[in-house]
């Protein structure tokens, strides 16, 4: 029996965004894209299905790039032992990403380990013939009605979008951007969001006409 795909797409904007470069330290620098990781949160800020999972597999970059120096006072546990004895906080210099736009596609899939399933998704389960068709539409109306799980953000918390939502007739891919990014984080728990933390990145991914394409892989 063939394996029928399913997948999502959607469109999101904002004023400032950031895709931390893994080799940026604590002056973080912007990438141009964000990470497999980053693209997998958004779409699962509008629907979070524990039955499903989805894998992202290309980005668009819409909007031309540009660079702006973002200043924050962070007041974090991360702190050198003297800012938190005096509780002052740290200066973080970081540079970010101003008026972006991308377009981002994932495949979604049944998820087949469903040892962590809670009871609601079990039952759930146990009636849907097809959960990756299911989350799917389910997805789509959600997007149409602008309804989220959680606020969508670009990278940082704080950075919300100005926009999230169906493609848009007016937006273009920036097909002049091309470029090789020497290492993209692709995931943070590479086992799912219940596994230990295990790093993992995509090396020399290649930007090409204005898009990238995530690696298709499990």
């Amino acid at each position: 029996m063939a394996h029928t795909s399913y997948f999502v797409e959607m469109e999101i904007s904002g004023d400032t965004a950031m895709w931390t470069r893994p080799d940026t330290g604590d002056t973080p620098v912007s990438e141009i894209v964000p990470s497999y990781s980053a693209v997998k949160a958004i779409f699962e800020s509008i629907l979070l299905g524990f039955n499903s999972i989805v894998k992202p597999i290309k980005v668009e970059i819409c909007a031309p790039i540009q660079y702006h120096s973002y200043y924050t006072n962070y007041g974090g546990p991360l702190r050198e032992s003297g800012l938190v004895k005096s509780k002052d906080s740290f200066q973080l210099l970081a540079t970010v990403l101003i008026n972006v736009s991308y377009r981002i596609y994932a495949e979604v899939v049944p998820n087949t380990q469903k040892i962590d399933f809670s009871e609601k998704s079990q039952q759930w389960d146990k009636r849907t013939t097809s959960p990756a068709h299911a989350y799917v539409d389910i997805f789509n109306r959600r997007l149409k009605r602008g309804q989220c799980y959680s606020i969508p953000f670009l990278g940082w918390k704080e950075f919300t979008t100005s926009y999230f939502g169906p493609f848009r007739d007016d937006t273009k891919v920036c097909s002049s951007i091309s470029t090789t990014i020497p290492a993209v984080l692709r995931q943070v728990f590479s086992e799912g969001y219940h596994s230990p933390v295990s790093v993992t990145y995509y090396q020399n991914a290649n930007v090409t006409n204005g898009i990238m394409l995530f690696n298709r892989r499990d």
